[in-house]
């Protein structure tokens, strides 16, 4: 059946690309870069005041030194704070800040080439292994937790799966023809796999404080 002249031709949605709209989670990972820059980048911020403040009075005590397993204090006296040789929250604040502004460029809806993508899979790779390291550290050589140090891992985790399931699908990263089914697999229960990741390391939290949190019960 031919269209009438007079029937107007839907228009696409305004804001989404065609790539958008070919990906399985079309707007979430926009979202996800804007809201979770934003929540590491207020994260590290904020890590950074209290740094500053605790080399201005060696004596101050940091406000999310909140007992002692949840101590900053504890954590950012320790070499593994200044990996690089500078404060680890200055990582933070420059790269939540570059996610959050890639997340509002998605959200209006433009498109960006391929290597930028692989040059983002490349930053969330970097500070998801490096977040682990951190947690690593923290549980069985520091034994303290900081609690924006957290909210830091909990944002690093989604932004790197997510991330790498668009490169997957997009085919930004090559994918040999027999695992498309598993990159699909994977897209259809992305967020069954961030939950399981988020237990994991809860659990390991759990069991390596427990002797700590069973005095509150």
């Amino acid at each position: 059946m031919q269209r009438s002249q007079a029937e107007p031709i839907a228009a696409p949605a305004v804001g989404i690309t065609p790539e958008q709209e070919q990906a399985p989670f079309p707007r979430l990972l926009a979202w996800l870069l804007t809201l979770g820059g934003l929540a590491g980048f207020a994260a590290a911020f904020t890590l950074s005041v209290e740094k500053i403040a605790l080399l201005k009075n060696p004596a101050y005590v940091p406000s999310c030194s909140l007992n002692p397993v949840l101590s900053c204090g504890s954590v950012m006296n320790t070499p593994q704070a200044e990996a690089f040789g500078f404060p680890n929250p200055l990582l933070g604040v420059a790269g939540f800040a570059a996610m959050t502004t890639i997340g509002v460029v998605l959200l209006t809806g433009a498109g960006l080439p391929r290597w930028f993508w692989l040059g983002l899979q490349a930053g969330v790779t970097f500070g998801v292994v490096f977040v682990h390291w951190l947690i690593y550290q923290s549980l069985y050589v520091i034994g303290a937790l900081c609690p924006y140090c957290m909210v830091v891992w909990a944002v690093m985790i989604p932004l790197f799966w997510y991330v790498t399931l668009h490169n997957l699908h997009q085919g930004h990263l090559p994918v040999p023809a027999g695992a498309r089914r598993v990159v699909v697999l994977l897209s259809g229960y992305h967020a069954v796999a961030v939950t399981v990741w988020f237990v994991a390391v809860t659990a390991l939290i759990g069991v390596r404080f427990w002797s700590y949190w069973s005095t509150l019960l």
